[in-house]
């Protein structure tokens, strides 16, 4: 097995942080976040926090919201108890 792209971050409650994303193969980074999106929705993330709007993340599905609402989500996500363990299921994307 070899790494050939990622996503990292932290996370706070159901709250995720991307920090940022890194590809060696073409595309990889997007398999890695859409890896991650799916995993972070069956642990009941409620939002994953991009930083930055970009094309590249709009075509993964990332979308602005307003500061508004943006602040009320995380004072609800931030105090969720968080998920332990960060193994991944196997079965995601079978």
């Amino acid at each position: 097995m070899e790494l050939v792209g990622g996503v990292y971050g932290v996370s706070i409650g159901r709250m995720f942080y991307g920090e940022s994303m890194f590809s060696l193969v073409s595309n990889a980074s997007k398999i890695a976040l859409a890896h991650l999106a799916g995993q972070l929705g069956r642990w009941r993330f409620g939002m994953i926090d991009c930083q930055m709007y970009t094309p590249h993340l709009a075509s993964l599905g990332a979308r602005e919201i307003p500061r508004r609402e943006f602040i009320a989500r995380l004072q609800e996500l931030i105090h969720c108890e968080p998920a332990t363990g960060w193994k991944f299921d196997s079965d995601l994307f079978k």
